[in-house]
This record gives C-alpha cells, sequence and structure tokens, in this order.
C-alpha cells in the first residue's frame, strides 16, 4: 500500500508525464541500452526506430500515474502487457534494471524540477506497480507450463509447409521437433518467435497471432513481408522468414499468449472486421465458430488493397459456401482490373462509417477488428456511432499499443 503522501505526489506529476513523458520515455531507453545491451535482444528494434514503443510507454506510465489511487483501473493494460512480457520471457529480474533507468530518465529530463521528494515517490509507486506485474506474469508462466502440451520460454518448431497465401502474405505450418503434444489456445492468440539471423548482432524476437482454429497438430502463423518504405525499415525476421526460412527449418517459439481472444460462451452473433494482415487472428476466429457444434451468424468483412494481396479470400470464400450462417464483404482499396471483372468486391476505397453501417446486421454483438492504426480508428468510430457498447468491441494492436482515439 501506498502511502497518501506518495499517492499525491505521484498524481502531481500527471500534468508533467502529459508534456514529458515521450521525452521521458526516450531518454529511459538510450539508458537502458546503453547499460544493458543484452536487452536489445528482446525489444523490437523497429518500433523503437519509428517511436511506437516509447509512445506506448510513455501512455502507460501515465496511466498508472493518473490511477495510482486506484490501480485496479488500470489491470486489463496490466494483463495484456503480461502476456506479452511472458510471451518475450521477461523475468522478474529485469523489473530493477528498469526502474532504476526509469528513474534516471525522470531525472536526466526534469532536471532541478524532479526533486528527491519527488524521485522517492516514484521509486516507492514503481516497486508496487512492478510487483503487479511480476505476480500477473508469475500466474501465466505457470498457467502456461503446466497445461497439457505446455512449456516455459521457448520450444524448436519445424516448419512443415510454407504456403504462399497473397503477393505478400506466407504460412508457415509449424510442428514440434520433439513429436510431443502442443498447447491448446484460444482463437485471437499469438505466438513469439525467436530467431538469430545471421550477421545480426541481436537475436529477433516477433510476435505473430496463430491463424487456424485450436485443436490441430501444429501451429500456423501467416507471415507478411515488411518491406522498407520511406524512413520505415524493413522486417528483419518477416523478410527473413520470407526469403531464407525453408520447410524442415527450425524455429523456436514461446507457448501462445494474448488476450485479444474469441469470447466462445456468448451465443450473440458475431462480427470480425480486419485490414491487410490483421486477418490472421480473425481467421484463427472465424474457422473456430464454423467448426463448432454451436452455430453463429457470423460477419466476415476484410479489407485489402487488391486481390493480388487478399490473402486466403478462397478458404473464406469456401466457408460461406457451406456454411449459411456466414456472411462475406470484401473492400478494395485499389482494385485490378480483374478484381472489377469478376466482381471480386463489395465496396471500392476504403473502409469507412456509412458503409459499414449497411453490411453490419445489428449492433447487439459481439465486433472483433485488427488492423492498421488508420484502419481501426474508423472501425472504432463507426461502432461507436452505432451504439455498441464499449465491452462489445474487442481489438488489438499488432505491436505497442496505441489510441484509437483523435
Amino acid at each position: 500500500m501506498l502511502s497518501e503522501k506518495t499517492i499525491a505526489i505521484i498524481k502531481s506529476t500527471v500534468p508533467v508525464l502529459e508534456i514529458h513523458g515521450e521525452a521521458i520515455t526516450r531518454r529511459f531507453y538510450n539508458l537502458l541500452f546503453a547499460n544493458h545491451p543484452e536487452l536489445l535482444n528482446v525489444f523490437n528494434h523497429a518500433n523503437q526506430l519509428q517511436g511506437r514503443q516509447q509512445a506506448a510507454l510513455a501512455n502507460a506510465v501515465y496511466a498508472a500515474a493518473a490511477h495510482i489511487d486506484h490501480l485496479e483501473a488500470i489491470l486489463p493494460a496490466v494483463k495484456q502487457i503480461a502476456h506479452k512480457h511472458r510471451s518475450l520471457g521477461i523475468k522478474p529480474e529485469s523489473y530493477p534494471i528498469v526502474g532504476e533507468n526509469l528513474l534516471a530518465a525522470i531525472k536526466d529530463v526534469l532536471g532541478d524540477s524532479a526533486t528527491e521528494e519527488i524521485l522517492r515517490a516514484w521509486e516507492e509507486a514503481y516497486g508496487v506497480i512492478a510487483a503487479a506485474f511480476i505476480g500477473v506474469e508469475s500466474d501465466l508462466y505457470q498457467e502456461s507450463a503446466q497445461q497439457p502440451g505446455g512449456w516455459s520460454d521457448y520450444r524448436a518448431f519445424l516448419i512443415d509447409r510454407k504456403v504462399q497465401e497473397s503477393d505478400v502474405i506466407t504460412s508457415f505450418y509449424l510442428v514440434p521437433q520433439d513429436g510431443k503434444a502442443i498447447a491448446t489456445f484460444e482463437p485471437g492468440q499469438y505466438v513469439s518467435v525467436r530467431m538469430n539471423i545471421p550477421g545480426e548482432p541481436y537475436t529477433h524476437i516477433r510476435q505473430y497471432s496463430l491463424s487456424d482454429a485450436p485443436g490441430k497438430p501444429y501451429y500456423r502463423i501467416s507471415v507478411k513481408r515488411e518491406d522498407g518504405q520511406g524512413t520505415v525499415p524493413a522486417g528483419k525476421l518477416s523478410v527473413y522468414l520470407h526469403d531464407k526460412m525453408q520447410e524442415g527449418d527450425t524455429v523456436w517459439l514461446s507457448a501462445p499468449a494474448g488476450d485479444f481472444t474469441l469470447r466462445q460462451n456468448d451465443e450473440r452473433p458475431v462480427v470480425l472486421i480486419s485490414g491487410g494482415v490483421g486477418l490472421t487472428p480473425m481467421l484463427s476466429m472465424l474457422n473456430t465458430l464454423v467448426e463448432s457444434e454451436r452455430p453463429r451468424h457470423i460477419t466476415f468483412i476484410h479489407a485489402a488493397q487488391n486481390g493480388t494481396l487478399h490473402a486466403m479470400k478462397e478458404h473464406v470464400n469456401s466457408l460461406c459456401r457451406a456454411y449459411p450462417m456466414l456472411s462475406v464483404f470484401y473492400c478494395y482499396e485499389k482494385p485490378t482490373s480483374e478484381d472489377i471483372e469478376s466482381n471480386a468486391f463489395a465496396k471500392e476505397g476504403y473502409i469507412d462509417s456509412a458503409w459499414l453501417k449497411t453490411v453490419i446486421p445489428t449492433a447487439d454483438a459481439n465486433f472483433y477488428f485488427c488492423g492498421p492504426r488508420p484502419f481501426m480508428k474508423t472501425v472504432h468510430h463507426a461502432l461507436r456511432s452505432m451504439n455498441v457498447a464499449a465491452s462489445d468491441a474487442h481489438y488489438e494492436f499488432f505491436g505497442p499499443a496505441g489510441s484509437l482515439e483523435d
């Protein structure tokens, strides 16, 4: 428990964090990697270069400060981050290192404004927040290791099949190298893939959604090749998987994790909305729903640039033909002439609120959406304008968490 004095001091810093939060987190990561370069084996370097990780941490620190007197309010965010930490293999001994460098960053950025009293209050508050993370992550590690087919840390898998799904997306069917059982998972969850790329000084870890229903003898991930564009660097692991990794090669996986999951006990209709490679967790959910013995009305909406970049279209179309309670709608930003001639899409251009309202049958449903951030913002605002309950709108960011508000 924090003292009333400490709580008051922390809350008094909220306006400062709103202004200087990202400067503090940028300085934090500079200090962290300078003092502990081994942690570069864990962090996504592209997210660091683009500033996404810094912004996400700044938001998390701000939220913790704003809710320091009732931290239960940020428990959902804690659980979401804890899932990622467990998937990456973050251990309790990392937390003192983070705390030390975070306090140093606060002092460096705020200068004399960061008094000894403020720093002591933040040290005390950080201890409470870190304990909450460690406790949640301990439970997740235990659950992961003790479930049938489960394991701790990373496990060797073989690429059993490599299937090109579109011009930019390839699926990898992964089976355990030891031939033993694999853990089940919730539709929507992801695995971390850890690889050492020749010529790279650090290990690379990336998280990829599982793109098939649970209960299979394999895990399937469907990976978009992320080529560099302008100031955005290429995705080193995705490019390596596409170009170099072949059937029979070994990859290392963490056990499935994540809290963006299908509510399977809710019998109301389901609406799945995806943009680009955001369709991967939706495919897991869709396959699970159509394989279920409890039929539900499903609306599947997917946005792609055109048919050449639209992965797994034939699979979804075949499900639509076989499952009368499934409705499918595609939106193509820049359809090809072949797309137009074959009437391959329902809408040209971007998904927008007006069109979504014409294809979504009811607001009394469970909604799941994932894709690029501008796409997700559009869907978020559309659902809100339809008076969809916040508890029925489920979404996930690929990468560090952000905001869908303007």
